[in-house]
């Protein structure tokens, strides 16, 4: 019959008793299917990137100000952001200055972020995570 039509014959379910088979045009489908993909990969929700910007506990008011540009770009972006602060040698004492300019970040940038995590100290860094406020139409 499949023949006689010029289309394939299709095991759909080998496995049952008695196997399932039916008459389609195979290349047809694929086709149809690639398209489904295709279209559900676009209506995805685009993955969350996580950014990071190194501070230093010596930052220039200038080298700040760069820097904090970038965040802003990047949450407005929607990415999450990792501000960290890097600890050298005998700067570790001045862990409250590290506070300090993290409690700016997140003061700088409060009107389109949110602090998804508060800073916490890990090591020689000290770190927090910001994300990207929702807009009234998300």
């Amino acid at each position: 019959m499949a023949k006689k039509k010029g289309l394939d014959l299709v095991l759909v379910a080998p496995n049952a008793n008695p196997p399932v088979a039916r008459i389609m045009d195979y290349g047809k489908f694929k086709y149809e299917q690639q398209k489904k993909q295709r279209e559900a990969k676009k209506k995805q929700k685009k993955q969350q990137q996580v950014k990071q910007m190194k501070f230093r506990v010596k930052i220039d008011e200038h080298d700040y100000q760069t820097k904090l540009k970038h965040i802003r770009r990047f949450l407005e972006d929607g990415a999450r952001v990792r501000v960290a602060i890097m600890f050298i040698g005998r700067e570790i004492v001045f862990t409250d200055k590290g506070k300090e300019i993290l409690e700016r970040v997140a003061q700088d940038t409060a009107d389109i972020a949110e602090v998804e995590a508060a800073p916490k100290l890990e090591g020689r860094d000290m770190w927090m995570t910001l994300k990207p406020k929702k807009k009234k139409g998300e």
